[in-house]
């Protein structure tokens, strides 16, 4: 049984290289079209084939999102654009509408395809009619349970793919109409206004004007909110079925967010290879998660609830370290480029693939050229002592104070 490929987003080229650097076996990406992350970075074809060149060069896989349900007046455009990707050397697309898939194995039939969440693949039926049409891999429905995923391990050829960490949308698989209703703004063409976070009231219809807020205290109420998935303290139980990948979502999250969640279920998912009967969760993964901006934790859909998967208090993402830096060059007093202001005298950790986490203070600070600096801004370039060690790629954080 091959080893279970830890697949990550890559919603730009930083991006890319920061899961390849922190741990991914395989990124998942986008065009600019057809991919649903309308806001994401995503990638022109020239990038592409460089991101592919990239993945390959290390030993990596790279997967391309067609996974928008296409409308008829753009079945020309997405046949044109087939075309192009024929010499584009992608490991598998990753599909939804079947539609689209007609179109692949017609223009690129040689292509591996992935089937995206967005088809909510429920039943070993499903499994097997989407592998006799051509697909190798399956995404699961998100509503699955653990008992349900199991029942489905082994019935069919076809590989499994499960989603492990990342925002969760209350909607069937993800397949939502509130945006669109509300705002013309389709999730199902990657263009989601995320109404489903948004304070909401109840208005009964013999009292015109007259509404009511659904709420335990003033804050108000968040009924549709959903709270973000972590299955980290469960992988074994999905690494034991034989999963073939397990996956993070945050293509439009930032690049600190793609490197610390990659190291973290890298750390986990080798751990466990290395000896499943002595796998333990290992605080200090848990107390890593919570160091990256997300909503309050949930394990979503695969174990048995005992409450609702939303949080009615609150759409806020929880956070508490904010990204201030990239090293971009040199060992001792390095090169690093700004994201966030940090300070002189400013407690800081650096963070690098391997759970590499080191603490320090600001005692330096100085443009390239050798100007004192009392404070670094975003996107500046300024030089400062960072511990022993630390390498380009590395990101550095600022804790925040607790309570903030």
């Amino acid at each position: 049984m091959p080893p279970t490929e830890l697949l990550a987003p890559a919603g730009d080229m930083d991006k890319l290289v920061t899961a390849l650097d922190f741990g991914a076996d395989a990124v998942y990406l986008g065009t600019d079209r057809f991919g649903l992350r309308a806001q994401a970075g995503n990638f022109p074809l020239d990038e592409l084939r460089r991101a592919c060149d990239l993945c390959h060069r290390r030993g990596r896989r790279l997967y391309l999102t067609l996974n928008a349900f296409v409308r008829q007046r753009e079945l020309d455009d997405l046949a044109e654009l087939l075309n192009q990707l024929r010499a584009v050397p992608i490991d598998a697309y990753i599909i939804s509408d079947p539609g689209v898939l007609s179109l692949v194995r017609a223009i690129d039939p040689e292509r591996e395809v992935h089937l995206s969440t967005q088809a909510n693949s429920t039943n070993a039926a499903a499994l097997e009619f989407w592998r006799q049409a051509g697909v190798k891999r399956v995404n699961l429905a998100r509503e699955l349970s653990l008992e349900e995923i199991a029942a489905l391990a082994g019935r069919s050829s076809v590989e499994l793919e499960v989603f492990v960490h990342g925002a969760m949308c209350v909607a069937w698989s993800g397949r939502c109409l509130i945006s669109t209703a509300l705002t013309g703004r389709s999730a199902n063409r990657g263009d989601c206004a995320q109404p489903c976070r948004w304070q909401w009231q109840l208005v009964e219809p013999t009292r015109p004007g007259e509404t009511f807020t659904l709420e335990q205290d003033g804050a108000g109420s968040y009924l549709f909110n959903s709270r973000d998935l972590c299955l980290i303290e469960h992988l074994p139980k999905l690494l034991g079925l034989g999963i073939s990948a397990l996956k993070i979502e945050g293509r439009m999250k930032s690049r600190y967010y793609v490197a610390a969640v990659t190291r973290v279920y890298r750390a986990a998912i080798d751990a466990w290879y290395q000896n499943p009967d002595a796998w333990r969760c290992d605080p200090v993964w848990l107390e890593e998660l919570d160091k990256v901006s997300h909503r309050p934790y949930d394990t979503g859909f695969l174990l048995p609830r005992r409450d609702a998967a939303t949080e009615t208090s609150s759409s806020r993402y929880v956070r508490s370290c904010d990204f201030v830096g990239v090293v971009i060059e040199g060992d001792g007093g390095l090169l690093v480029e700004g994201r966030n202001r940090f300070c002189l005298g400013e407690h800081l950790e650096l963070i690098g693939p391997g759970m590499r986490t080191k603490s320090f203070v600001v005692e330096e600070l100085s443009r390239p050229d050798g100007t004192v600096l009392e404070a670094a801004h975003a996107n500046y370039r300024v030089r400062l002592q960072l511990p022993t060690g630390a390498r380009p790629g590395d990101l550095l954080r600022r804790p925040q104070p607790q309570g903030a």
